[in-house]
């Protein structure tokens, strides 16, 4: 079979392409645009999906070189960091609390679901935990992590059945987030308990569009130069044996440069510009993973990881739905928080994420959403799962 490889240029040329296949296709396809289906998951998966094709007629198989998404991907948890206003997060000091015992109650529910299913339908545990918090919650990285651990204790092949597991899960995760949020936002009219954004920082010129144009190369200036810095810092964790996503540091630095910008006066922030540029890079980002996934994977999987993916598919589905907006208050913002739970539980944070964009575009923001999921999911969630995995293997 032929490789055709494509380094980054060529990658991120398919990945703007289908992403303007996928804008397309969601303004054409009602059921997308009433979905809220992010528009890179479409594309990107449209794509996916011809190249499986391709793989199984034995024509093709594409490789991508894959540098550009993490690049996007730190530059789009770096704008996130942008938005945490200090006194806002004082305001949702119970409700992060409140999600990190949610992020528990779902590691916890993956793992006993996993372990049970596999026992029912009379497969190890082991093989359980293939497809439990390991690539659900922890996606392709935890994945990659823990199946060599799982291939120690006598699981064979499970790095290729947590990285499968992965794969369906990132691509459940984006599909189902969407739908949930807007029928909770629709079902229950919601949308009139949606808090309006607080406004900009305040700064000096006009706002005429043309001086607003003018505060971008500013804005992607600032953005790149905290993302820069946040390596250094992610760096310095990794030195100190703090194992984080490499985007955790601009996180940390956007959010500390935007309070000092919010509480002094040493320097103009354009928090909207950064904002839009880090929505260009999210973007970027979801096409790129997309389009790089590997669907074959999934036809390699037997009958009883079917079964356990279904069960987990539901399980996400129930626990969002049910325990997440139930308990974050039953309100527009809990709808949005709901909608990105499904994205970081079975996928990535950046999942959760473009879930969340999808919705908020099409009805108002979620500052509180906004705020809570990326701190919960990069940040709270690896460092818990890793834990409860290395537990539970050890009781196993």
């Amino acid at each position: 079979m032929r490789i055709m490889q494509f380094d980054m240029y060529q990658t991120i040329f398919i990945a703007v392409v289908m992403l303007y296949i996928g804008t397309v296709l969601t303004r054409k396809i009602p059921f997308l645009s009433k979905c809220c289906i992010p528009a890179p998951v479409t594309g990107g998966l449209l794509f996916a999906i011809m190249a499986c094709l391709f793989y199984a007629g034995g024509i093709a198989e594409f490789s991508f070189d894959d540098t550009l998404r993490e690049v996007c991907m730190v530059c789009f948890f770096t704008s996130v960091g942008f938005q945490a206003n200090l006194k806002v997060l004082k305001k949702g000091g119970a409700s992060l609390l409140v999600m990190v015992l949610l992020v528990v109650m779902l590691i916890i529910g993956q793992n006993v679901l996993a372990i049970g299913l596999a026992r029912l339908m009379g497969v190890s545990d082991m093989i359980g935990l293939c497809t439990g918090s390991i690539p659900m919650t922890g996606g392709h990285g935890t994945a990659g992590a823990f199946g060599p651990v799982l291939e120690d204790f006598g699981t064979v092949g499970a790095t290729s059945l947590c990285s499968a597991a992965a794969t369906f899960g990132l691509i459940a995760g984006s599909l189902m987030g969407g739908p949930l949020g807007r029928s909770l936002i629709e079902r229950k009219n919601l949308l009139p308990t949606a808090e309006p954004p607080k406004g900009d920082l305040p700064v000096a010129g006009s706002d005429r569009a043309e001086d607003a144009l003018a505060h971008y190369p500013h804005a992607v200036f600032t953005l790149i130069i905290a993302a820069g810095i946040g390596t250094l810092v992610s760096l310095l964790f990794n030195k100190l044996g703090l194992i984080m996503p490499v985007y955790i540091g601009g996180l940390i630095i956007g959010a500390i440069a935007r309070n000092i910008a919010e509480y002094t006066s040493w320097y103009p922030l354009y928090t909207k510009e950064i904002d839009n540029f880090g929505g260009i890079c999210l973007s970027l980002f979801l096409g790129i993973a997309m389009i790089t996934l590997k669907i074959w994977q999934l036809a390699e999987l037997a009958l009883p990881l079917v079964v356990l993916l279904a069960g987990q598919t539901l399980f996400m589905f129930l626990f969002a739905r049910f325990v997440v907006f139930n308990i974050m208050r039953r309100n527009y913002d809990a709808a949005v928080i709901a909608a990105g739970t499904c994205g970081f539980g079975m996928g990535a944070t950046p999942n959760a994420m473009a879930n969340m964009q999808a919705i908020c575009n099409r009805y108002a923001p979620s500052v509180k959403a906004y705020l809570l999921i990326p701190v919960v999911g990069s940040i709270f969630v690896d460092l818990i799962n890793s834990l409860a995995i290395t537990f539970i293997i050890n009781i196993l």
